[in-house]
């Protein structure tokens, strides 16, 4: 029976990606990819010609039940994202799921995913954590971070560049500036950074210091 294959690729340096990874995006039918020139040059590189088609957030819904028919049509399909593993703050949910609901197998292959480095990296407790994902960037943001303040356990976000130094200052509001954080980016890559220190210092490092890349923000949760 046909399936979707979810697809890890490299944060940053292409030889995180897996030699199965590899042998399967060679041998699906259609991959769906969230830029597919992005997707397209990581192809390239491995000598991947398999067929490409766009997949993701502004179309996601419009094209789910299309990707649902071919593989009950008898098509194996794999899903990537731009970097790291989709459905994780990617598009990726709504297929997966349907797939499960249509009894379509998914088979998901270990990769790549900025969060976990991040977190190892930080130094704070990684036993138990929370991954929040991006923040609302406008409606329900207080709300969210409000909730957060009780929180115990070591919590992890994403975040863009240009609103890094934002974000920061809101959660020293929000969790006292001495709460300390890890900021890292640009993992896997040359340029890799990762800050670690209070709120007030991680802040006074990147407030004039031009931020490129990913970003990763681990705070460390309400001491007890």
């Amino acid at each position: 029976m046909s399936k979707l294959y979810v697809v890890p690729t490299p944060i940053g340096n292409l030889k995180d990606i897996t030699f199965r990874a590899i042998e399967v995006l060679k041998s699906v039918d259609l991959i769906l990819a969230e830029d597919t020139r992005t997707s397209g040059q990581l192809l390239k590189h491995f000598d991947i010609d398999t067929r490409m088609q766009s997949y993701h957030k502004f179309n996601e819904h419009q094209q789910l039940q299309k990707y649902i028919d071919l593989i009950l049509a008898g098509q194996d399909l794999a899903l990537i994202s731009d970097a790291g593993t989709p459905a994780i703050s990617d598009p990726g949910f709504l297929l997966v799921r349907a797939c499960k609901q249509n009894k379509i197998e998914v088979e998901t292959l270990p990769g790549a995913t900025a969060l976990i480095p991040a977190l190892v990296n930080s130094g704070l407790p990684n036993d138990r954590f929370v991954f929040e994902g991006f923040l609302p960037v406008k409606k329900g943001r207080q709300k969210r971070l409000t909730a957060l303040q009780s929180e115990e356990k070591t919590m992890i976000f994403y975040e863009s560049p240009h609103r890094l130094v934002k974000t920061l200052m809101q959660m020293a509001e929000f969790f006292g500036d001495d709460r300390q954080v890890s900021v890292s980016r640009e993992l896997s890559k040359l340029h890799e950074e990762n800050v670690l220190g209070s709120l007030k210092e991680v802040i006074y490092y990147f407030e004039n210091k031009g931020v490129k890349g990913e970003i990763v923000i681990v705070l460390a949760g309400l001491a007890t």
